[in-house]
């Protein structure tokens, strides 16, 4: 399971990016050992697998990095959102835009074999995951032809 380092709101659904793992441990070791990639537990971000390729990814898509429409409109663009805090605050800095477009771009190229993407439906009342943080991004990424499961 990988995700944004960025991805602080994924924190309700069970995935805690903050959590620091040893990379021996969690590349290397054997599926019944708890610490591995293979339960699934300890959330590996862009930095431990920067440069790496793995067999299978399950990422977690948060917020951070947004599509919206525009207007309205069937096309649009990815927003750059960071959370402070108590809430989301939009990138301005070029640099911090490209960082994180980086970091998604490290997420989403890394498999060998194949990868699952879980973008979060989001809950109206919590005014930090609003379902249409991640409506768009859902719709995109169906739009570009992933499957969706269930």
């Amino acid at each position: 399971m990988i995700a944004s380092s960025g991805a602080i709101r994924l924190k309700p659904e069970g995935i805690f990016v903050k959590n620091r793992l040893t990379a021996a441990d969690w590349f290397l070791n054997p599926q019944d050992d708890i610490r591995s990639c293979h339960f699934l537990e300890d959330v590996a971000t862009e930095f431990d697998i920067q440069g790496l390729e793995l067999d299978w990814r399950l990422i977690g898509w948060d917020a951070d990095y947004r599509y919206q429409k525009t207007d309205g409109k069937q096309d649009g663009k990815f927003e750059h959102w960071k959370f402070t805090g108590t809430s989301w605050k939009r990138r301005q800095q070029e640099e911090q835009q490209r960082y994180l477009e980086n970091a998604y771009r490290v997420l989403l190229t890394r498999a060998r074999q194949g990868m699952v993407i879980f973008v979060p439906r989001g809950d109206a009342e919590d005014a930090t995951r609003l379902p249409e943080y991640l409506d768009g991004t859902f719709e995109y990424l169906v739009g570009c032809g992933v499957e969706v499961l269930g």
